[in-house]
Formats: structure tokens, sequence, C-alpha cells
């Protein structure tokens, strides 16, 4: 008795979708560092850190400010909402969502940025 022979395998593959010469040459000036390529990678990057350095005083400043304010306003830090400090409920609770609403608006414009850069670069 002969065993049945197992089925065979078909692996199915789509090809990538191929770009155009005029993105072939933008891509290409980056990749050969030529000074249209490396111009195109520094406002990319120059971009991206202004993008950084917003987020970073969005965050920083008024929780750095927090502290102060509440030295300074002797009254306020003595505040509570019920058995709870109204410092603890905004430097530990009303904080945590803030910084997932920045975090989500940065990725946003960093995505924007990219997409930017990559409809510049393939344009040419």
């Amino acid at each position: 008795m002969t065993e049945p022979t197992p089925p065979r395998r078909v692996v199915v593959r789509r090809e990538p979708p191929r770009r155009p010469a005029a993105a072939r040459a933008g891509s290409r000036d980056i990749d050969e560092q030529t000074a249209r390529g490396v111009t195109y990678i520094r406002s990319l990057m120059r971009t991206q850190l202004r993008l950084g350095l917003a987020v970073l005083a969005i965050v920083l400043v008024p929780l750095a400010l927090m502290p102060i304010g509440f030295a300074l306003v002797p009254g306020f830090g003595r505040l509570s909402l019920g058995p709870v400090p109204v410092p603890w409920l905004l430097l530990g609770v009303v904080v945590y969502p803030v910084f997932v609403l920045v975090g989500w608006r940065y990725v946003r414009q960093a995505e924007r940025n990219e997409a930017e850069f990559e409809r510049i670069v393939t344009r040419q």
C-alpha cells in the first residue's frame, strides 16, 4: 500500500510596488549623500528636533512650575479634595492623561513630518 503524498505548499508573494524614476532619484541623492540629499536629511532632522523641543517645553515647563507655584502660594499647596491633597491629584493623576495626549499628538505630527519629507523627496 502506498502512502499518500503530502500536499505541496505554495507560497504566494506580492511584489513590492515599483517606484517611479523620480522617487528613485530623490532617494538616490540621500543614499549617495549628495549635497541635495544631505540638505533633505538636515531639513527633516531640524523639523523633528523643533517638534521634540516644543513637546518638551509643553510638558516640562508646566510640570516644573507646579511645585514652584505650590511653594510660592502655600495656601494652594494645602488645599485638599476630600482626603487627597490637590497637589497630589495634579501631579499624580492629572499629569498622566496629559502625557498620553501630548505623546499621541507628537507621534501624529512626527508621522506627518515624515510623510511631507517623503512627498518632497519623491516629487523631484
